[in-house]
């Protein structure tokens, strides 16, 4: 084999193993962004949660004050005509 044949070889597979670096650190950082969305998610969902359960107290608030003006405050009067 000439020299020619063992430089372009070599350069050839030089080439080939630093895309092979290149593509595993890129994958690297997909997996890391990866793992971040999906702890992302998960904080959101806990988010909906205590949303969720803020709604059902308010609405049980919001009952327990009708009650109340049902019964402390007197109804309005009809008017005569």
């Amino acid at each position: 084999m000439t020299n020619d044949r063992k430089w372009v070889i070599g350069t050839m597979l030089l080439i080939a193993g630093l895309l092979a670096a290149q593509m595993n650190g890129i994958n690297r950082q997909i997996d890391d962004v990866n793992g971040r969305l999906d702890r992302i998610e998960a904080r959101l969902d806990g988010f909906d949660d205590q949303l969720r359960n803020a709604e059902i107290s308010l609405g049980k608030i919001d009952q327990r004050l009708l009650t109340i003006e049902r019964v402390v405050l007197p109804a309005p009067r009809e008017e005569a005509e």
